[in-house]
């Protein structure tokens, strides 16, 4: 294809959030009579679901202590299913399966939903979440739970499909997809501090009104691109401001999948279960030599999954203490540090799995190792950016929430064309100066 001299809306990034945002501005440019889907431009360095959104994991959910998060959820659910058979989406809701650390913080997070008519069930007590668990899965094992918070809605969907289905969608209504087009640049219209006037790629130079990024762990390549501030000021609770903090963090994220028949994880009755998030402070033993592997709180997330082909999820992150701008380099290219997946993660995984149900003890053999998880790029405080910058240029920071976030897509082109988002409020740049931080959870990952 060749390359327009000009477009009205330049999108970077064909994963979730660029698609998303595509496909949702031509329904609104059609709909206020303000262009149709012609008048936008996608393009991606690779190619349609090449980076983090074709490895996501896929889980889809609600359960989020910070009530920001939980309402900007509730409405992507929505997106997921107005398409669920084109997004590969599969509505089996999700459990967070909970310690008595963490009992309070989830009872806050039902009765929130409660409030915003998002269906759940909430069981408190070790003896009464054990019955719930083994009415459904009758092999269910594991320790130190005391509450169970199993969401009706939400579910997961398979990556690469759904956001292929993205394209689709786009496409038609008239949206325009450029592969292996890689961003080198920007021109501005008034010296460095002026609005963007046009992208430069490495083929040309491409003129445009309005440019939106959705990149995911790319975000500090195109930030330094734009000249934007390395560090931030950030007000902390206490009142006191704290200069001088890193903008970009990175944490390599755990995931892998355990290749045995999915039909293996049936419940009882011989449906598919939820995907399952078990965190839980009691020990956690080897399941090949008993050893401790770790008496501290620890989490892991499961679900059977036919398009992994096997029992996929994860555990917790870790921070990478490196030179960022190395890491930034390519997070899932060949020029990138190999820190994808720790070497203990299959052994603590496995074992994890063991001890939440028994079908799973003796399969460690099976474990595959392939793409999955990735290096994720985070904000200051790990939640999301959504927020305009020089003047022109719309950025979408998932800060690793990403790929659950179909309907943020939605919210942004609609702000796009001049309806503020009282759900992308909470997560403008300024709250850092301002001190509107969101609460913070005991749970052991960095973003919940």
């Amino acid at each position: 294809m060749a390359l327009p001299e000009g477009v009205k809306y330049l999108v970077i990034g064909a994963g979730v959030h660029g698609l998303s945002t595509a496909y949702h501005l031509a329904l609104q440019l059609k709909a206020r009579g303000l262009g149709d889907g012609s008048d936008i431009l996608v393009v991606d360095k690779t190619g349609i679901a090449a980076g983090a959104s074709g490895i996501a994991c896929g889980v889809v959910r609600n359960n989020y202590y910070q009530p920001a998060m939980r309402e900007l959820m509730a409405h992507c659910v929505t997106i997921w299913e107005q398409h669920a058979e084109l997004l590969s989406y599969h509505p089996v809701g999700y459990m967070q399966i909970s310690p008595e650390c963490m009992r309070e913080q989830v009872a806050t997070i039902y009765e929130q939903e409660r409030a915003i008519g998002y269906p759940s069930v909430f069981i408190e007590g070790a003896e009464a979440c054990d019955r719930y668990m083994k009415a459904m899965l009758e092999d269910w094992s594991a320790r130190g739970i005391t509450s169970v918070l199993h969401e009706k809605k939400g579910g997961y969907a398979n990556n690469t499909k759904s956001v292929y289905g993205l394209a689709t969608l786009a496409e038609s209504q008239g949206v325009r997809i450029v592969s292996g087009l890689k961003v080198v640049g920007f021109e501005r219209a008034n010296g460095s501090s002026g609005a963007v006037a046009a992208v430069l790629t490495e083929r040309g130079r491409i003129a445009c009104e309005q440019v939106i990024v959705g990149v995911g762990p790319w975000v500090k390549q195109i930030w330094d691109m734009l000249e934007l501030p390395k560090t931030v000021t950030i007000q902390g609770r206490d009142g006191r401001m704290h200069e001088g903090v890193r903008m970009w963090t990175y944490w390599s994220l755990q995931e892998g999948t355990l290749g045995v028949d999915p039909d293996l994880q049936r419940t009882n009755s011989g449906g598919m279960p939820p995907v399952i998030h078990v965190d839980t402070d009691a020990p956690l033993y080897s399941d090949v030599d008993g050893s401790l592997i770790t008496d501290k709180l620890w989490g892991i997330y499961y679900k059977p999954d036919f398009h992994f082909g096997g029992i996929q999820g994860g555990a917790m992150p870790y921070r990478v203490e490196t030179d960022p701008d190395l890491v930034q380099v390519d997070p899932y290219g060949p020029e990138s540090p190999d820190f994808v997946v720790g070497d203990d993660f299959a052994h603590m995984w496995c074992s994890a799995l063991a001890h939440c149900q028994k079908r799973f003890s003796g399969q460690i053999g099976k474990y595959k190792k392939e793409p999955s998880g990735g290096i994720g790029c985070f904000t200051p405080d790990n939640f999301p950016v959504f927020d305009r910058f020089c003047e022109n240029v719309y950025i979408i920071a998932d800060s690793n929430h990403g790929y659950k976030m179909i309907g943020v897509g939605d919210l942004v082109a609609r702000e796009l064309v001049g309806e503020r988002s009282r759900l992308l409020e909470p997560f403008r740049f300024s709250r850092y100066a301002e001190g509107k931080l969101h609460p913070v959870s005991n749970s052991p990952f960095p973003w919940s």
